[in-house]
């Protein structure tokens, strides 16, 4: 779940957050809006190395999961990394600087061999757990089995080395496998070396081991779904109490080690993280400078007209891209949306202008007519079912209606409750489709449990016909595969935590994405990715409503604040400080 350019891979040294152009804290609670309007698009504002508070995270619902390997969000990809370390990680940095991927638990990037098939990790030496255990490289392994291959227990995050590993197809997972042995194609010949084995090249495979499903799990403290109760921590901070749907507070991890660490600051004394507050009370905390959003999406809408209209205010906000792309998944299993006609009568029905304009206008995101965004290695500009103003189209809407043998369709279309931006844009479409015979019926399900036991869940959705659902995704990385191949192919498609929202399992595009990934060329990569791009608009499986852009606001209390492209145009959460005691 990343964003935006192709970043090149640089070697790891000193990656302290005082760069160019910071704005230095110091008890000036004002410094964040002194700084001016998307000051931490373009560098640190309040860049500090002081130590104590409290930084408190608010949440309007709750996250999938705080297991880092049972989850899926950005933000919790993000927030994760404060206890949970993974081989690779993305760079504290401003904007495209932030795609800069960088060695975390790993000593130096992978070293490939066999043509990209195989890949090779040395660990730093002298890790440890919270609690002085040494980390091993048999953890790794432990923590990618558990994450991959357990999936009626652990369903939540992609499944990439399960459908890329030697012999992934035929591994039970380790709370099946009764043996120590575990998978084979994951080689631990000593504690601090792990060797990955492919059936087939992966050139971006760097990418792929900076997901918290690398972080270390010891085998012996893992309890399946219940061990997010008791994570045991790898990073700078560990859990000091876990309260499942209200509240996590974190503390110092004493065991931590800056000196094979030189990522983490380790600055507040405690982190607090707050669920199911209520989204305008966040917006509230926010601008006294007392909270950030943890879900990163940005301000709602009454806050956003609040902001803009004070100059004082707006100068302490970021506005930018956040290499998502807000869409709506045509579910190709729910009847008559098997039909492709069908599909495309949906396509040209929807002004996409009322969406944007539900969504909170042209500052959260451009109009969109392609499954990549913009800033996203591959896109290319095009506009399959173009429409005069974007408003759409009811004659050809009605056209490819009667095309699929239809006057009228009966459906139902999934939004999450808790974001109310994506039901404004959900309610916008209901009331396009009406226009052209197309009765949709808006179904509303918890963010938290979106994938687990609703959108995501193949049998539910055609069962209560739900023909229709609301997402927003981003790239599992920063290239055309890292964003396409969670949503696009079919080997993706899972029976709990699905992302492949339209159960789109064309030949065609499994096979443009098995050769993309495989060819050691970024711009031939690039080439297939557009061609991929196309096909999926042919089959008219998603449509693109907007290229999405966040409105953050900055917390004036907060220290080390800088938006990366890397998680979403986000807050990097690395490295919060506070001012306050």
């Amino acid at each position: 779940m990343r964003r935006s350019a192709l970043a090149a891979i640089a070697a790891i040294g000193s990656a302290s957050l005082l760069v160019a152009g910071c704005s230095k804290a110091d008890d000036n609670k004002n410094d964040a809006k002194s700084a001016g309007a998307n000051a931490a698009t373009k560098g640190v504002v309040n860049a500090s190395d002081k130590k104590g508070g409290t930084v408190t995270y608010e949440l309007s619902d709750v996250p999938d999961s705080f297991d880092p390997g049972n989850t899926y969000y950005a933000y919790m990809y993000n927030l994760s990394r404060l206890w949970a370390r993974p081989l690779m990680t993305f760079q504290p940095a401003p904007g495209e600087k932030g795609n800069t991927l960088v060695p975390d638990l790993a000593a130096g990037k992978g070293t490939p061999s066999d043509g990209g098939k195989t890949w090779t990790y040395k660990l730093r030496p002298g890790l440890k757990y919270q609690d002085g255990t040494p980390i091993t490289s048999k953890d790794v392994k432990y923590a990618v089995e558990r994450s991959n291959f357990a999936r009626d227990v652990l369903s939540l995050g992609p499944n990439y080395f399960q459908q890329l590993l030697a012999g992934g197809d035929k591994y039970k997972g380790p709370y099946k496998d009764k043996s120590d042995k575990g998978l084979s194609s994951i080689a631990t010949p000593d504690d601090t070396t792990i060797v990955f084995h492919l059936k087939q090249a992966f050139q971006e495979f760097d990418y792929l081991v900076a997901a918290p499903q690398t972080a270390p799990v010891p085998k012996a403290k893992d309890n399946g779904v219940d061990y997010v109760k008791n994570i045991v921590s790898s990073g700078s901070y560990q859990f000091q109490s876990y309260d499942d749907g209200k509240q996590a507070v974190l503390v110092r991890n004493k065991n931590w080690d800056a000196k094979n660490d030189t990522l983490r600051k380790q600055l507040p004394d405690k982190i607090v993280v707050k669920l199911k507050v209520n989204a305008e009370t966040i917006d509230k905390d926010v601008l006294a400078g007392n909270a950030i959003d943890l879900a990163g999406t940005g301000v709602q809408s009454s806050t956003q007209a609040q902001v803009l209209a004070d100059q004082n205010k707006k100068a302490g906000t970021d506005n930018t891209f956040g290499g998502r792309l807000v869409y709506m998944a045509i579910n190709t299993k729910v009847k008559p949306f098997d039909k492709v006609e069908c599909r495309k009568a949906v396509q040209y029905a929807i002004d996409k202008v009322s969406v944007q304009t539900a969504e909170g206008g042209p500052i959260r995101g451009d109009i969109a007519s392609t499954v990549l965004p913009p800033d996203i290695t591959g896109y290319e500009k095009a506009d399959t079912y173009a429409t005069a103003g974007n408003k759409g189209d009811v004659a050809k809407a009605k056209e490819q209606l009667k095309a699929c043998g239809k006057s009228s369709i009966s459906t139902n279309i999934s939004a999450r409750s808790d974001r109310q931006p994506e039901i404004d844009a959900a309610t916008a479409i209901i009331n396009s489709l009406k226009k052209v015979g197309i009765n949709a019926t808006l179904k509303q399900y918890p963010s938290g449990k979106y994938f687990t036991d609703y959108a995501g869940v193949p049998k539910f959705t055609e069962k209560q016909n739900i023909g229709l659902e609301m997402m927003q995704w981003g790239a599992d990385w920063p290239s055309g595969y890292g964003f396409l191949q969670q949503i696009l192919n079919g080997k993706a498609i899972s029976q709990s935590g699905n992302t492949n929202l339209s159960q789109y399992d064309n030949k065609d595009v499994n096979k443009l994405l098995g050769k993309s990934i495989a060819t050691q060329s970024e711009s031939e990569r690039n080439t297939l990715y557009a061609q991929i791009d196309k096909k999926t608009m042919d089959d008219a499986v998603i449509v693109p409503l907007t290229y999405f852009k966040v409105l953050l606001a900055r917390p004036a209390n907060y220290t080390n604040l800088v938006s990366t492209a890397a998680f979403s145009g986000q807050y990097d959460y690395l490295n919060i400080g506070t001012t306050q005691k």
